[in-house]
């Protein structure tokens, strides 16, 4: 639809954030008005027009595109068929009726609630300008007074709706920024380093660091987490036992395993909760990660921490686990790489948290000095175990026979599973324990993406980094179009660490170093 249709001032799409913020607002009124108009032609796909599937983030998708010429869209059409006939008249209804109605009423801006929308944009665009200035202020995450963290439910990503407790930063924490659109807004600012989050059972930790790793995303306004953003290049870590492992030097974590098992090249199809997470984190160092988010609740327990009394029973030499503990400060003034824990089990962190903030009834309190305190006087005297430099992270080289997205001698065969998994050619590709994928468009276009990485960058000499580096510019460039042969309206904007994810998850991959 031409601009001189659609009629959208150009303020509301003129830079990238701005954009997609658009696009993604225009996606929402498509879906509104089509499951409105389709509710009246029938059950199932029959009858049916529909548009990528929305959830409470902001995200770039190939369902709507806009140009400095017009607004395209992409949808899906259900032809009304009895058995193997489409029934031609009730076709022609959608395709010449219902259709021009959804387009009337979605897509053009006279029709449309003005308001709702420059929220919608400026919205998206303050927390993309918040989100670019954290490291500048030497911050890692913000969340913002007013906000609400807690969900509906489990499966249910809605704020609740009833009793929640607003966010309000401990005053040692606040931090103020001046937004291009809302102006003043304060908050929590969670600094550089290692901070912990602590508190009693069910007072809002695990809520507070779900926040803040969905905060790489903007959300909708409503949402209650507009303003909680978080630094990009932030990775969740957990223990996923069972995850195939391929050529990973886990050795800062794991050394001397019995029967003289190498770590330096580690390879397993049923990895453990400690050598998975310890995969999990090398592999999202050599995917650029800058920030490692982790709860006690899905770590393993022998990765994270072995107190005195288990030194002084089990030998260090007879004990391959180095505890994330004695790792976690060298990550940080090595790699500056910063570490936000959930910690409600085990004191001993107090020694090397440089924050720790205290959650009660899902409101924080800065705790620092009470938990250096109680350091001191509570001495802990076990023996540092994690040497002197946390190690080298050793580059991959991907082989291109390994990742075979074909069946034999057919076609490329992929498939998404809900959110979970992909299957790729032959082999399910499980990526439930990846919480940072919010979208089953996500997972089509990270399966795209994989065969496209083989195509273009698997040739024996890239890096995992430099693969991920060349497909990520790719699609910076061209957009998620470039991925496919022909365009598609079911794509959805994923991170390079989710592609990286997926392809260690293959359990054909191969590598070499």
């Amino acid at each position: 639809m031409p601009h001189a249709i659609a009629g959208f001032p150009p303020q509301l799409y003129q830079t990238r954030s701005r954009q997609v913020a658009l696009r993604d607002r225009l996606t929402r009124e498509f879906d509104m008005v089509a499951r409105k108009i389709s509710e009246h032609r029938g059950t199932g796909n029959s009858g049916l027009i529909s548009i990528a599937k929305t959830g409470q983030e902001v995200i770039d998708r190939t369902s709507v595109l806009i140009t400095d010429k017009f607004v395209e869209v992409r949808f899906f059409v259900g032809l009304p068929a009895s058995g193997r006939r489409i029934l031609g008249e009730r076709a022609a209804q959608m395709l010449c009726d219902d259709l021009p109605k959804i387009v009337d009423c979605a897509l053009k801006y006279g029709n449309l609630d003005s308001k709702a929308i420059g929220r919608h944009v400026e919205t998206a665009e303050d927390a993309d300008w918040l989100r670019s200035q954290l490291t500048s202020r030497g911050l890692v995450a913000f969340v913002a007074d007013g906000a609400i963290l807690p969900r509906r439910s489990g499966v249910d990503p809605r704020p609740l709706a009833a009793d929640a407790i607003s966010f309000k930063s401990p005053d040692s924490l606040r931090v103020e920024f001046n937004c291009p659109n809302r102006g003043t807004i304060t908050g929590m600012g969670i600094p550089v380093g290692i901070t912990l989050i602590v508190g009693g059972g069910y007072h809002g930790k695990s809520t507070l660091l779900r926040a803040i790793e969905l905060g790489v995303y903007n959300h909708v306004p409503g949402d209650g987490r507009e303003f909680v953003v978080t630094n990009s290049a932030a990775v969740k870590i957990r223990a996923e036992d069972g995850r195939s492992v391929a050529g990973v030097d886990i050795s800062p974590f794991i050394n001397h395993l019995p029967q003289s098992r190498q770590t330096t090249n580690f390879s397993t199809t049923n990895a453990s909760g400690s050598t998975s997470q310890a995969a999990n984190i090398i592999e999202a160092l050599e995917a650029g990660a800058g920030v490692l988010l982790v709860d006690e609740d899905t770590a393993a327990t022998n990765f994270m921490i072995r107190d005195r009394r288990m030194q002084a029973l089990i030998a260090k030499d007879k004990e391959p686990i180095t505890p994330f503990i004695d790792k976690v400060g060298q990550l940080s003034r090595d790699a500056g790489v910063s570490t936000i824990m959930v910690m409600g089990g085990s004191g001993d962190y107090f020694d090397v948290a440089d924050t720790a903030i205290a959650m009660e009834n899902f409101q924080p309190q800065e705790v620092t000095a009470q938990a250096k305190a109680i350091a001191r006087e509570y001495a802990t005297s076990r023996t540092a175990e994690g040497g002197k430099s946390f190690g080298k992270i050793t580059a991959r080289v991907p082989l291109s026979e390994s990742l075979d997205p074909s069946r034999g001698n057919k076609s490329v065969k992929l498939k998404v599973r809900d959110v979970d998994g992909v299957v790729f050619g032959n082999e399910n590709i499980d990526l439930s324990a990846v919480e940072q994928i919010v979208e089953v468009g996500q997972l089509r276009a990270i399966a795209e993406a994989m065969v496209y990485a083989k195509e273009k960058y698997l040739d024996g000499k890239h890096t995992v980094a430099q693969m991920l580096d060349g497909t990520i510019a790719d699609i910076s460039k061209g957009g998620l179009d470039v991925l496919t042969r022909f365009p598609q309206g079911d794509l959805a904007e994923f991170r390079r660490f989710e592609l990286a994810a997926a392809i260690n998850r293959l359990r054909t991959l191969e590598v070499k170093s």
